[in-house]
């Protein structure tokens, strides 16, 4: 079923109009208007819409291990001196079957009968990053490509270590948080109901907490299976509405707004930008173009919903800077940052700068944050175990005190 967005599309001729389409999702749209000569600034979808899920095998994005090691043999294969065409038959010679080298044949049988490389790996766009096929058209039209090929590689690692130095900091809190709420879940669902038997042998009234504890697990007990369909159902559609344009844009504006952790997020998202379009000017892409790709490369859909209508600010000859500042989601000195390398010529630099200076920022809040909040976890944790015995020990206190009397 298809979805209805209503869409700001900048012209051939250099006119932004808007415009009602209907698609599967955003990326098929953006595709279908592409092709039509459109581009597309902005989609909003009417409303939520559900359709079946889509069963169909789709191409799952190659690893960037496995895509930072072809880049690494391409260059060094085109360092050797052999001609293009000849160093991807030599790399499909060594590679394993698997729809990865189907891919990569039908693009080496492009760039044979004529295509550029550029042309035939945005035909995978959803197995490549987008800034890839820009990065090989500056390889190709300045004639090094060697040299964009090991800048990408380089894009990549930065990339790839400060993500994995995100999400190593998160693996203890949520290990820690899982492995808490399990052992919860067993208490309420084996250790508490055994309790409830022996205390109908008990003479006295049982607190409230020790009943509250009770009924809450003994629902959990009777309705389990309902209880675990539920969340299941909840989930799917939490998901199915999340993978909506409007669900995106929701939960990534919220995700900013979550004290402590939202800055870090932000700052991500501007570092991932600033890389990206860092990266693109490096390689002689021209600025416009390379704001349109590089907004792509942003994984916060709120953030990049900001900047995506600047791109038409600066085709029209606006300041880049002025453009970031209008965008309300740079900060001030990042922005006075990109004025003088706007200024002096050295914008590609001055971005590359901003990026490790937002990365050196996510890694100091990350770290304050962890150690703030694993001990703040192990607290909360422990005031719900320490409710949950409490509440079964209180009737035989009860009962002790009774008895003495």
């Amino acid at each position: 079923m298809a979805t209805q967005f209503t869409c700001r599309l900048g012209t051939p001729d250099g006119r932004v109009i808007q415009e009602v389409h209907r698609a599967s999702d955003e990326r098929a749209l953006r595709r279908d208007l592409e092709r039509r000569g459109l581009h597309l600034f902005e989609a909003k979808a009417s409303g939520f819409s559900f359709s079946m899920p889509n069963f169909r095998r789709r191409p799952k994005p190659i690893s960037q291990e496995a895509f930072m090691i072809f880049n690494q043999e391409l260059a060094s294969l085109l360092k050797a001196g052999l001609p293009l065409l000849q160093s991807l038959d030599l790399m499909l010679e060594r590679m394993k079957e698997g729809p990865i080298r189907d891919v990569l044949t039908d693009i080496r049988d492009r760039v044979r009968s004529g295509e550029e490389m550029s042309d035939a790996f945005s035909r995978y766009s959803e197995m490549f990053p987008r800034l890839y096929p820009a990065s090989l058209k500056a390889g190709e039209r300045s004639g090094d490509l060697e040299n964009v090929l090991r800048r990408f590689v380089r894009y990549l690692k930065l990339v790839g270590q400060a993500r994995k130095r995100i999400t190593s900091a998160l693996v203890y809190p949520i290990v820690l948080v899982v492995l808490s709420m399990s052992m919860v879940g067993v208490l309420a669902l084996f250790v508490i109901p055994k309790f409830e038997e022996f205390f109908l042998t008990l003479d006295v009234e049982l607190p409230l907490p020790t009943r509250m504890i009770l009924g809450m697990s003994s629902f959990l007990v009777e309705n389990i299976v309902w209880v675990v369909l539920s969340v299941v159902a909840v989930v799917f559609f939490f998901r199915r509405w999340s993978r909506t344009t409007l669900g995106r844009l929701t939960l990534d504006r919220l995700k900013l707004r979550i004290p402590l952790v939202g800055s870090i997020l932000h700052r991500f998202s501007l570092s991932e930008f600033s890389r990206s379009l860092g990266t693109l000017l490096t390689g002689g892409i021209p600025l416009v173009s390379a704001f349109e790709i590089a907004t792509e490369a942003i994984s916060n859909a709120f953030v990049r919903s900001r900047l995506v209508p600047r791109i038409q600010q600066v085709r029209e000859g606006q300041p880049f800077y002025q453009a970031l500042e209008d965008s309300g989601v740079f900060y001030p000195l990042a922005i006075n940052l990109v004025k003088v390398g706007e200024e002096t010529g050295a914008l590609d630099e001055m971005l590359t700068n901003v990026s490790d200076f937002f990365d050196e920022q996510v890694e100091t809040q990350l770290g304050r944050v962890l150690s703030l909040l694993e001990p703040l976890l192990m607290v909360f944790l422990g005031l719900i175990v320490a409710m949950i015995l409490l509440s079964i020990y209180l009737p035989l206190f009860s009962s002790m005190g009774n008895s003495n009397f």
